[in-house]
């Protein structure tokens, strides 16, 4: 698994929200990727709703997020629709991203693990972890990337 401190590969795909450039996206601000198991499952359903409930503060934050699975994008859109996400997931053909972030598989090699990575606007991965993360430790990580305010008090 990629870790800290790596180069983000990039990559194009079709997604829930039209085709998806990973470029072009961390140009704007950080992206978070998160690799989930399975569509309509409990545990990938709760971590999704997680994000969708937090969307305005990763907004605030200027993060961009993404889910990744390797399910047809007709089974994400039917997620996505169900549940009312806002965030894009990717159909990743042939897990080509999972494998090129290096993310494992496991159920008997069936599934990909559940893992979270940020990807700052210079396309170095400020994080990355397996699990179930909680939308504080990840937002947690994204405030690193705003500012300081100016103190223009002299």
């Amino acid at each position: 698994m990629l870790a800290v401190g790596d180069i983000a590969p990039v990559f194009a795909a079709e997604s829930t929200k039209g085709r998806i450039q990973l470029k072009h996206l961390i140009e704007q601000g950080p992206v978070v990727l998160i690799f989930y198991p399975k569509d309509f499952t409990p545990g990938c359903t709760k971590q999704l709703c997680a994000v969708r409930d937090s969307s305005r503060e990763y907004k605030e934050l200027g993060a961009t997020v993404i889910g990744v699975n390797s399910g047809s994008l007709d089974e994400h859109q039917a997620f996505a629709d169900l549940h009312g996400y806002d965030f894009p997931i990717v159909f990743d053909e042939n897990e080509r991203i999972r494998k090129a972030y290096g993310v494992g598989k496991f159920l008997g090699l069936f599934l990909q693990q559940r893992t979270v990575f940020i990807v700052g606007s210079d396309g170095i991965i400020a994080y990355a972890e397996k699990g179930l993360r909680p939308t504080s430790e990840v937002v947690g990580v994204l405030t690193r990337f705003i500012p300081p305010p100016i103190d223009y008090h002299i």
